[in-house]
């Protein structure tokens, strides 16, 4: 077991750590696309959720971040849907990737999915967004299938 961060303290108190196992988080890492449009998709699989990195492009960075919370479907209950909140960074279309990649994540996994994603190429037209988009998808579904392993790994 061991601390990784302070939590909290109360007035007269001792800090609170946040306390856990090192081998109950695990990283993963997958790849999609090459040069100006690779795609590089990572999460960090903790026993309550998932943290996925979607990040690519010439200009890697945070865009938006998605939030993604299985639950039955309206539907039919029998199957796992999701609910998504969105944060964009002003001036971004980041959203545009993270808003499905955390909604499938969550329905596909049936955990508790956080995504940032980051893609840009300096110029981009419509094929370059287009192959940027379909890259990410690409990267995700790798990423998903090495989440349901169980051990870390790399698909780069």
């Amino acid at each position: 077991m061991f601390r990784i961060g302070f939590v909290d303290t109360l007035p007269g108190k001792e800090p609170i750590y946040l306390t856990m196992n090192a081998e109950s988080i695990r990283r993963v890492e997958a790849c999609a696309g090459t040069g100006r449009h690779v795609v590089r998709a990572a999460a960090t699989v903790t026993p309550d959720g998932v943290i996925v990195e979607l990040l690519g492009g010439e200009r890697p960075h945070v865009g938006a971040v998605a939030l993604g919370m299985p639950r039955p479907s309206l539907e039919d209950p029998s199957r796992v849907s999701s609910n998504v909140a969105v944060v964009p960074v002003l001036g971004h279309k980041d959203d545009e990737v993270a808003r499905p990649a955390a909604a499938r994540a969550a329905q596909e996994l049936n955990r508790i999915v956080v995504v940032v994603a980051g893609l840009h190429v300096d110029r981009a037209g419509p094929d370059d967004i287009k192959l940027l988009v379909k890259n990410a998808g690409t990267a995700l579904d790798r990423l998903i299938e090495l989440v349901r392993q169980a051990s870390g790994g790399s698909a780069c």
